[in-house]
């Protein structure tokens, strides 16, 4: 932590730190996760860019467009949460063609969910085409278009 000298006395002061990238990381059942590094390259059009095995796959950074995910195997001494039925965690995706996303990540093995068509989103999150899918390893996935530019938006 920096002081500073303020009328001959020592100040404390915070350092902010910034963040530059956001990482989810999916904990997967053990030995599953290079299954679900497979998996994930296929459904989502992603490239491997990283990986660290002991022994183990302690964890794979799949990047597709700017964005990162991490996949990684459960292990014992693992900061994972406990494993839960459900996460409450949905992850979104924009891909310029909704229908051809949620096509792929369908074939790849995906459940669409609803009624399996991409639809409407409303509201200002959501607004556009939208999928909603599930993986094999029980995360919800929306597919949508990208976030329409508002200028003349009130805050």
């Amino acid at each position: 932590m920096a002081t500073e000298s303020t009328n001959g006395a020592n100040a404390v002061t915070a350092q902010s730190g910034t963040f530059t990238a956001l990482k989810p990381q999916v904990f997967v059942e053990p030995s599953k996760a290079n299954d679900a590094v497979s998996f994930y390259k296929s459904a989502f059009g992603g490239k491997e860019v990283n990986r660290v095995n002991h022994p183990l796959l302690l964890s794979a950074e799949i990047k597709s467009g700017s964005a990162s995910i991490l996949i990684s195997d459960i292990v014992d001494d693992s900061t994972a949460p406990v494993k839960a039925t459900g996460t409450g965690l949905v992850f979104r995706l924009e891909a310029e063609n909704v229908e051809a996303a949620v096509e792929q990540a369908v074939k790849a093995g995906v459940v669409a969910e609803g009624e399996g068509e991409v639809t409407e989103g409303d509201g200002a999150l959501y607004g556009g085409r939208i999928g909603k899918v599930k993986d094999p390893y029980g995360v919800v996935w929306l597919i949508s278009g990208s976030e329409k530019k508002l200028d003349d938006v009130e805050a």
